[in-house]
């Protein structure tokens, strides 16, 4: 029985692992489409932002769009939740204009 109740547990952390491991390529994937969306609505000229920073921003606004969705009273919906991802999307494009600003590939040329 104890074996038995050792080897379930083992099984289910690998199994946990494994999600895990998914959640955070999903998390990378959608930080990555989050991103380049935000880059997409945000306000600028040129693309001056390098890739590995979208997929920050990305990131980024997906978890701070989310807090900020349950501050407001979001709780989720059946479905894909749309609202949450707008809020996404906008939290992302308001880090893509600070990235701009800060980390923006200066153009040296005149």
């Amino acid at each position: 029985m104890q074996q038995t109740a050792s080897a379930l547990h083992a099984a289910t952390a690998r199994k946990e692992s494994f999600v895990g491991f998914f959640e955070f390529i999903g998390l990378l994937i959608g930080g990555l489409i989050i991103g380049f969306l935000g880059k997409v609505v945000a306000p600028s000229g040129k693309d001056k932002l390098p890739t590995w920073a979208t997929l920050v921003c990305g990131v980024g606004g997906i978890y701070v769009g989310a807090i900020i969705y349950r501050l407001f009273g979001g709780n989720g919906s059946p479905g894909i939740d749309w609202t949450r991802w707008i809020v996404a999307v906008l939290v992302s494009a308001g880090f893509v204009v600070i990235a701009n600003g800060l980390l923006g590939r200066r153009n040296t040329h005149v």
